[in-house]
């Protein structure tokens, strides 16, 4: 995409505002040291939450199932000969081909426009239903139609753009007519603290959420709370139903039986599909009963050798690792954990070390772990194992209860927080879902452009928190936060093309914007303000889409190479072969997956990672924790073992006060692990691989001569993206977790082949 820049404007010109101090609904019903009564005299000014999705879907119903929103047929003829403005020669079309281009209702493939389209008139949607059957108001057509062509103009540009489960769901029968919101949701955090009120719900909570796709968090707290029991006999059979509220059932009597002593379970898997059957609702292919078959018999083998004792750090992490494990494996579209323990406890921080815990070798990969980090504490311990192997990460509380911007100003807004989702860019309450959207200002020409693009961004978010989800417990946090992620990405590129002073003030300009029309959508829609609203995700294919840097991150260098890696009889293969790019056979799945090569030039005068140190890398998260994230900043800081790697603990000893989570990971020399998903080239080596590429993609990413079949045949096979998740941060999860995880695959083929 190419960008002109104009001089700064008026408003960008202008000092900044006084900061005005901005209160959560909570505060404005209940002013310090105000009583109940005073806060009854605001309680008419908000709608009551509806309790499930019935407001949408009957107003779809009786409609006919027709959009009860579209945009204006000209507007959308105004974009026919268009292109999509797609980045880094054929990856960003490639990935939006594979992983968010639908079949429509007519058989045929969406296409940006189509897809842009479906996300816009499924956001006013929702607002139309909400504003007539919940609000009993009267929708304003023309307004709407107008702000909704704006909504399409700035996602076309990529100017912002939805989490990818927000382009893949949003207009959707997932929400339309099955009536779960939580997919739009991105992530969640949930507790352990409480088992002793409840103890199977921690898990199957986090199994309900990982299934819609959603990331979780989860902490140790429950530890030494309850005792594991013998269950009851005789065993008592249950029928596992074919779906998902079937499969959480049967991990929740499973934990029953253990935890509170109920019946013994005999499970029997004949009303499970066989392996090989399309997944109609979240795409991909069915995998029969052996993942749930082999979760469950590995989980009760666990409760059985702890009888009598005490529920362990481990067992809890154990329980939670082997739910991910079984849900990747089931072909739902991907999920990612992170592990929460107490900086002390040498039992959490082994949970890694396979040679104290070599059981856990096999599943440990499927989460980050990190460590409530005291201040003031010593890091020296917790450095030395970073070093080794970029854990434990690390999440101050106490950050993240007192602090909205790391300003020096303590507002103690989020006070109930207790962790944190799996990148850690939202702080969040127990079993709280976040919603995050993305913004890239330097797509934007000035200011007022991205101005306009942050309301738009934020009106995207705000609509998802009027859809309910089907957890009572997550309906209440959630009605009462409406926290909200508004992420930036692409910050690399805006340093090196307009400096950190702009960048500064366009921060700080922009979270007054937000809040003020948060204020605003607040008011229309009669819901209380968000709690928070700004974050820094690490970003993932969306980044990628919009040919943006992720997040606050660096580049493997100006000139990389891209991996992807893709099921070998994955349909675009043939054509991405016949264009030119190079695959060969996945290290270690050599029968089943094969890699794929882009070649990316991310920009001029843009650093790689080697060049930007780690002290720097920390000041710039630092840096948007202070002026931009009221919610966290999502961070991974690259350091060379060598030269660096001792100075992890001065680093940490004065950054702890800058910001409420980090995680490091040691930088490796191309070649340290087969296939890394990223390889450092220089130009020379840059304009070979670009000429090597014979076809130019379409708009959507496939040679035009295949490209409907390629998709026809693609949905049929049951190719979509919920199957094709590419291994390394190619949905919206950590570089981390997934180089860690590839770290772990090598470690397991390189003793397999000895």
């Amino acid at each position: 995409m190419t960008i002109s820049i104009v001089p700064e404007s008026r408003l960008e010109d202008s000092p900044l505002p006084k900061r005005q101090k901005t209160i959560s609904f909570q505060e404005f019903i209940t002013p310090s040291g105000s009583d109940s009564a005073n806060a009854d005299r605001f309680a008419h000014l908000l709608a009551t939450p509806p309790e499930d999705m019935d407001w949408l879907i009957n107003a779809i119903k009786e409609n006919d199932y027709k959009s009860l929103f579209e945009l204006d047929l000209k507007f959308l003829d105004s974009y026919n000969d268009r292109k999509a403005p797609f980045g880094f020669n054929g990856l960003g079309q490639l990935v939006y081909a594979r992983t968010y281009a639908r079949i429509r209702p007519d058989g045929t493939n969406e296409t940006w426009k189509d897809t842009i389209k479906r996300v816009v008139e499924g956001v006013f949607e929702v607002q139309k239903a909400y504003v007539e059957k919940v609000l009993k108001e009267k929708w304003n057509e023309e307004k709407s139609q107008k702000t909704a062509q704006e909504m399409y103009e700035s996602m076309f540009n990529m100017k912002f753009l939805p989490p990818g489960r927000g382009l893949w769901a949003m207009g959707t029968s997932i929400c339309r007519q099955k009536g779960l919101g939580a997919a739009l949701n991105n992530c969640a955090f949930v507790s352990t603290s409480k088992v002793v009120e409840d103890p199977a719900k921690p898990f199957v909570f986090l199994m309900d959420a990982s299934m819609l796709g959603v990331g979780v968090g989860f902490d140790t707290e429950g530890a030494g709370k309850i005792t594991i029991k013998s269950p009851k006999q005789p065993s008592q059979r249950l029928i596992i139903g074919d779906t998902r509220e079937g499969w959480v059932e049967s991990l929740e009597k499973l934990l029953k039986s253990y935890f509170s002593g109920e019946h013994q379970v005999e499970f029997d898997y004949s009303a499970i599909r066989p392996a090989g059957l399309p997944l109609k609702t979240f795409g991909g292919m069915s995998s029969g009963p052996e993942p749930l078959k082999k979760m469950l018999e590995s989980v009760e083998s666990l409760l059985k050798k702890d009888l009598g004792k005490p529920l362990s750090e481990t067992l809890i992490v154990d329980i939670m690792n082997l739910i991910g494990k079984c849900v990747v494996a089931g072909n739902v579209r991907r999920t990612a954990e992170i592990a929460f323990g107490k900086p002390d406890s040498v039992e959490f921080l082994d949970l890694k070390n396979y040679e104290v815990n070599p059981h856990r070798a096999e599943y440990g990969w499927t989460s980050n772990n990190s460590i409530f980090a005291k201040l003031g504490m010593d890091y020296t311990e917790a450095c030395d194992r970073v070093q080794k192997n970029g854990e434990p990460g690390f999440a101050w509380l106490e950050n993240m209860k007192a602090y909205s911007r790391m300003n020096g100003v303590p507002d103690h807004r989020d006070a109930k927080v207790t962790g944190g989702n799996p990148c850690l860019e939202q702080s969040l309450e127990s079993m709280e879902l976040c919603c995050l959207v993305e913004t890239f200002p330097n797509h934007c020409t000035d200011f007022e452009e991205y101005k306009r693009t942050l309301e738009l961004a934020l009106l995207y978010a705000k609509t998802v928190t009027l859809v309910t989800v089907h957890w009572p417990e997550t309906r209440d946090v959630m009605y009462r936060n409406r926290r909200i992620g508004c992420s930036v990405s692409g910050i690399a590129q805006f340093l090196t093309t307009r400096g950190i002073h702009r960048l500064h003030r366009w921060l700080e300009l922009g979270y007054q914007v937000l809040h003020q029309y948060d204020n605003v959508l607040s008011q229309w829609l009669k819901i209380p303000k968000s709690v928070k609203l700004t974050s820094v995700k690490p970003s993932g294919t969306i980044s990628l889409l919009a040919g943006a840097t992720p997040g606050i991150h660096f580049p493997e260098s100006r000139f990389y190479i891209r991996r992807i890696r893709m099921a070998k009889d994955f349909p675009m293969i043939g054509p991405l072969r016949e264009a030119g790019y190079k695959i060969e056979p996945a290290f270690g799945s050599e029968d089943s997956t094969v890699v794929v090569e882009f070649p990316v030039d991310v920009g001029e005068g843009i650093r790689g990672q080697k060049e930007v140190s780690m002290w720097e890398q920390l000041s710039i998260a630092a840096f948007m924790q202070k002026h931009w994230a009221d919610n966290q900043v999502s961070a991974t800081i690259t350091f060379d073992p060598a030269t660096e790697g001792p100075q992890l603990k001065n680093a940490l000893d004065y950054f702890q006060y800058q910001l409420k989570g980090v995680s490091f990971l040691p930088r490796l020399e191309y070649g340290a692990f087969p296939q890394m998903p990223y390889e450092a080239i220089d130009e020379e080596k840059y304009k070979q691989e670009m000429q090597r590429l014979r076809t130019n993609l379409d708009d959507e990413g496939m040679p035009a001569r295949t490209h409907s079949e390629i998709l026809r045949v693609t949905e049929q096979q049951g190719f979509t993206t919920h199957k094709m998740e590419d291994a390394f941060c190619d949905g919206d999860k950590c570089d981390l977790s997934a180089m860690r995880a590839a770290r772990a695959k090598d470690k397991e083929n390189t003793v397999e082949s000895s």
